[in-house]
């Protein structure tokens, strides 16, 4: 029997400046039990949220102006791979798991990102 009990809570915060255009320029993230909350800066950001109702992802992706190519193949990159482990982790499901792991290869080999 699964003990649903909540013994604690965390927030996270996102701040987002954006300019007069509507474009990030600053993003700033913190967690309420990691460094006291203080927010630390950051370039992107990339979360997925699954609607329990609607049972549809919801996708938040932002970037700053500064943000460079390379550094988005990297970002792309490490998510990539990690979702891989995730999904290993979550469905036990070895062999899609791989797959997914190997278009990260892939990804990682055809930006640069990993040497061939």
């Amino acid at each position: 029997m699964e003990n649903n009990e909540i013994v604690k809570s965390s927030d996270i915060t996102i701040r987002v400046g954006l300019n007069a255009e509507q474009v990030p320029t600053k993003i700033e993230w913190g967690a309420s039990d990691r460094n006291n909350g203080a927010l630390e800066e950051c370039k992107a950001i990339a979360i997925a949220l699954f609607d329990k109702d609607h049972r549809d992802t919801l996708r938040i992706d932002l970037w700053t102006k500064e943000m460079q190519v390379l550094e988005m193949d990297r970002f792309m990159y490490q998510i990539l791979r990690s979702l891989s482990q995730t999904y290993l982790k979550a469905t036990q499901n070895k062999d899609l798991a791989e797959e997914m792991a190997k278009f990260a290869h892939y990804f990682g080999e055809k930006t640069e990102i990993v040497p061939k």
